[in-house]
């Protein structure tokens, strides 16, 4: 029978999101202690390594191979070695690898230990300038544009600070579905992380969207923080009526063109004022 006792420790180690200084001293130690460290990337993990000369040996463990190099690992630990747990940038298993070994170790009732540190969701959102009382981590949303929208339309009515991770590719479509969907909301674009070209863009998504579109290229993993749902700018459906049949005796806007501005002076987005105007307008016509 396994003493629990003898096993080794999984250390969940975080490491810098991009300036090589942002690591602690607890992390620098358990690295250089620990008989073995499964990264994300061990090419790029050498390089931080290197920088605080740990040379304790590298096992590759990224989102590909997590569940087979699960056992292997788990067999170090009941042997009694110590492995530490580090992703490419931050904290494990956070938008990272390390959900599966995590879970599949803690099952095995071995020591699993956070050794706290670096997380671009947290460093972004205290400079955001959002509320950071109460606030929803939401990763990575899907690709595709369909299942993208339908995720944004889950979480429209959350109050709480909304945080998204997206590639720079792929960031102004982000933004415009979530302007499309959540209306004009506060936010703030936050690039490049502790990097040499850190930069963090702070308005309304249309003025952020703005901003990237003028930019030749967008470079740099994203973070991107949204004011939640806020109950003193939610407008009813008749107060919402009255602004859309004012609106339509004193402008000659189309209908998208007068969703928009609505959406841009309210709370709602874009999608329910149009849909209403559409209602309004089938009315008059009956």
């Amino acid at each position: 029978m396994n003493d629990p006792t003898a096993f080794g420790t999984l250390y969940v180690v975080a490491t810098p999101v991009g300036n090589l200084e942002d690591i602690t001293f607890r992390a620098v130690k358990i690295l250089k202690q620990v008989d073995l460290i499964a990264a994300e990337d061990t090419r790029h993990s050498k390089k931080l390594l290197s920088h605080y000369g740990i040379g304790t040996k590298l096992v590759s463990c990224h989102e590909h191979n997590e569940t087979k190099k699960a056992p292997h690992l788990i067999a170090h630990l009941k042997s009694g070695l110590d492995i530490a747990l580090i992703s490419d940038a931050g904290t494990p298993s956070i938008s990272d690898p390390g959900y599966k070994l995590v879970t599949a170790v803690a099952k095995e009732e071995i020591k699993v230990i956070p050794i706290p540190g670096c997380s671009a969701a947290i460093a972004g959102l205290s400079v955001s300038g959002l509320p950071t009382d109460s606030f929803l981590f939401l990763g990575f949303l899907p690709k595709k544009q369909q299942k993208q929208k339908h995720a944004i339309e889950a979480i429209k009515n959350e109050p709480p600070t909304l945080i998204f991770y997206e590639s720079p590719k792929r960031i102004q479509n982000l933004v415009a579905n979530l302007q499309t969907i959540l209306g004009d909301r506060k936010a703030c674009l936050a690039r490049e992380i502790t990097k040499l070209h850190e930069e963090y863009i702070r308005g309304k998504l249309s003025e952020i969207l703005q901003k990237l579109n003028n930019k030749e290229n967008v470079k740099g993993e994203c973070s991107l923080f949204v004011q939640g749902r806020s109950e003193e700018n939610t407008i009813t459906e008749e107060e919402l009526k009255e602004i859309i049949l004012a609106k339509l005796s004193t402008t000659d806007l189309g209908t998208s063109g007068l969703a928009k501005l609505i959406s841009s002076q309210t709370s709602l987005s874009k999608k329910q004022v149009y849909e209403t105007i559409l209602k309004l307008q089938s009315l008059k016509k009956v």
